[in-house]
């Protein structure tokens, strides 16, 4: 890094909007990333949740069963 940097020729603001409008990134906790090789997997395992969760709601299977 140096130790200085000229932003002279920066312009204020130039992605405000874009970055107001939010952003599709999520941070995953190391312990999370560390079961996953590359983002492919992650989004690979998350439908396969939600195909899950889906399925268990078609079904009627939302309410968990007592513990006893």
């Amino acid at each position: 890094m140096l130790d200085e940097y000229d932003f002279s020729g920066g312009v204020r603001g130039k992605y405000a909007t874009r970055y107001k409008e939010g952003t599709n990134i999520v941070r995953l906790d190391d312990d999370v990333a560390a079961m996953f090789p590359n983002s492919e997997k992650v989004n690979e395992a998350l439908r396969t949740l939600g195909q899950l969760i889906q399925h268990h709601t078609d079904i009627g299977l939302t309410e968990q069963p007592p513990i006893t």
